[in-house]
Parts: C-alpha cells; structure tokens; sequence
C-alpha cells in the first residue's frame, strides 16, 4: 500500500483551500505601499516614506503564550489574532514608531478551516485598526507535533519613525514622571501562573461574582492597543519614553527605558487593581513579589514625562477618553 502525505496527515488541498478562504479578508488590510498579492514567495512593500526624511524601521516579533489554552478551552477563536497583533503593535508604538505591515505563522496538527480562519479574521480585525497590512503568513500542518484541536501562533511587525523621533530612554531625566494607563486584562503575559490557579478552583464556563463574568471571559479580554494615544501623545515634547507592560511587570519593563543611572520608583497603592488579580493572588497565596514580576496588574502601559508636563499630558489622555494616573516617578539609583 502507497504512503502519502495525505494518509501522513497533512492535507494539501485543506491548505491551498484556506489560502483562497481568507484572501479577501487580508486584502482588506492592505495599503498602496503592498505591491504583490496574496501567493507570492515574499511579501513586497514600497519603502518609499514620502513624509519621512529619515526613516528607521522598527520590528518585533512576539506569540500569545498560553493564553491559547483558555482559547481551546472555550473554544472561541476570534479574538487571539487581535491580541496577537496588538501586542506586537504596542512593542513597536512605545520606540515612536508607526505601524506598516505584519505577518503571522499559525501551526496546527491538522487544519481546521473554520478555527483558522477566526484566528485570521481577528488579525485581520486589528491590523485594519491599527491602519497595518497584514501582507504574508505561514500556516503549517505538523501531524504528531501538537495535539489534536489546538494550535500556536506568532507574528512579526514592522514599523517606521523618523530617526530623530525615536524613543529610546535617552532623554529621561531624575524626577520624570511615570503615567500608567489601565490594561483591559492579563493582557498576553502570566497565563501559566493564572491558568495553574484558576482552573484548580473554577471551570472555565464558571460564572464569578468578584469578575462580573465567566473566568474564561475573563482570561480572554482583548490585549488593547495604545496605538492611537501613543501617536497624539508622541507630538509632545514633555514625552521622553514608553514602556509596553509584558512579561516582567511594571517595574521590570519601564527600566528597560531608563537610562543607567537612574531608577524607577513606583507607588503600588496608587491605582486600584482589576478583580482578576486579587482573585490570583487570593487563591494562590501568590507572593506581592510574584505578582509584581509576572502581571501588568491592571497598567498597559506607562508614559514617561517631564515632571512640569506632568498635568499636561494627562489632560491630553483623559480628553481622549483615557483614564490617565500617576503611578511613580524616576529617582537617581
């Protein structure tokens, strides 16, 4: 008997069928600078920036983690891929610059068209958000590899800022102030520690007076993107630095863009944490120290300003709907 690469558990027809399911859906987020379609060996951007004199591009590339296991679990698949994009926008939004493209890599045992193609169609959401094409990808069939029903996935962003506009922790100076604005959740970081916790206690469809919600509800609120208060806020000179708030918490991510030297102080009683990280630390008798270094404990991201710009900028933030709040400031080591 013939031994096939069908009857190995790859089905190449599934595939190609896939490719043809979502090409609408990605077209949607291209802009003119896209110059192929769907199809080709790469994928070709126009890297003429006619309003940039000297543009720099900044890339990053980054996964959901486990955060995928609360997907399987209540089997909803349509908000993962706008995490996914989110997440790597925001990497890239916190150094000044403005998203261009993406591009993903979704690997499964055997392909499941319609999981896939929620998967895409939330990238495809976030990435018409974020005003990012989404230009190429890689999906792969991997028998034997992952277990039945489930997938991973990742993304690569790339972005451009003007050289001189590049925020880098250069400018950051003792006495700057730290703004934190609130996270809509774990966002994608701590899931291994939340899930061990959660799931010891509750079920996934459990209903949780302290959450207001399903604990899966709950695990699965959308990464947010800051992209938009990212671009008002960056034409403000009182802005020295960003910080994305991923693994390693507040602290340990906002020292990532201050300069040696200097420290990070922050107040940690200085905002109210969401529900689902007490209920973590409750159930889990989990140490503040842990908590401090594994979540973002309900701050996505944190703006670094001058200490007279202070007030300024959060004036800025609240007019933009954003509830703007003081968490610390930077001090000399």
């Amino acid at each position: 008997m013939a031994t096939t690469y069908y009857k190995a558990g790859v089905n190449i027809a599934a595939g190609d069928g896939f490719v043809d399911r979502i090409k609408k859906k990605v077209r949607s987020t291209f802009s003119p600078s896209v110059l192929n379609d769907i199809g080709l060996f790469g994928a070709i951007y126009d890297a003429n920036f006619r309003r940039i004199k000297n543009p720099v591009l900044i890339s990053s590339v980054d996964g959901v983690g486990t955060k995928l296991k609360v997907a399987f679990l209540l089997e909803k698949h349509d908000t993962i891929g706008q995490d996914l994009v989110n997440h790597c926008v925001n990497d890239i939004a916190v150094c000044g610059a403005k998203p261009l493209f993406f591009l993903d890599y979704f690997a499964t045992s055997k392909l499941n068209l319609a999981v896939a193609e929620s998967v895409i169609s939330g990238m495809v959401k976030s990435c018409r958000e974020n005003q990012c094409s989404l230009i190429g990808g890689e999906t792969a069939e991997m028998p034997g590899f992952y277990r039945e029903g489930e997938y991973d996935l990742a993304g690569m962003i790339v972005g451009v800022a003007e050289r001189n506009k590049i925020f880098d922790g250069k400018r950051v100076q003792p006495g700057d102030v730290l703004i934190g604005l609130p996270s809509s959740g774990l966002h994608t970081n701590g899931y291994s520690l939340a899930r061990t916790i959660l799931f010891e206690r509750f079920e996934v469809d459990d209903y949780v007076d302290e959450l207001e919600m399903r604990v899966g509800e709950a695990l699965l609120s959308i990464h947010r993107s800051y992209l938009k208060i990212i671009q008002t806020l960056i034409k403000y000179t009182e802005l020295h630095a960003m910080s994305h708030i991923t693994g390693g918490g507040i602290l340990g991510n906002t020292m990532r863009v201050v300069r040696k030297g200097l420290s990070a102080r922050i107040d940690w009683h200085s905002w109210e944490r969401p529900p689902v990280f007490n209920l973590i630390q409750k159930f889990g008798n989990v140490p503040e120290t842990d908590m401090r270094k594994t979540f973002n404990l309900g701050v996505g991201i944190v703006f670094v300003v001058s200490k007279n710009g202070a007030d300024k900028l959060i004036r800025v933030c609240r007019k933009n709907g954003e509830h703007a709040m003081i968490i610390g400031e930077v001090v000399k080591k």
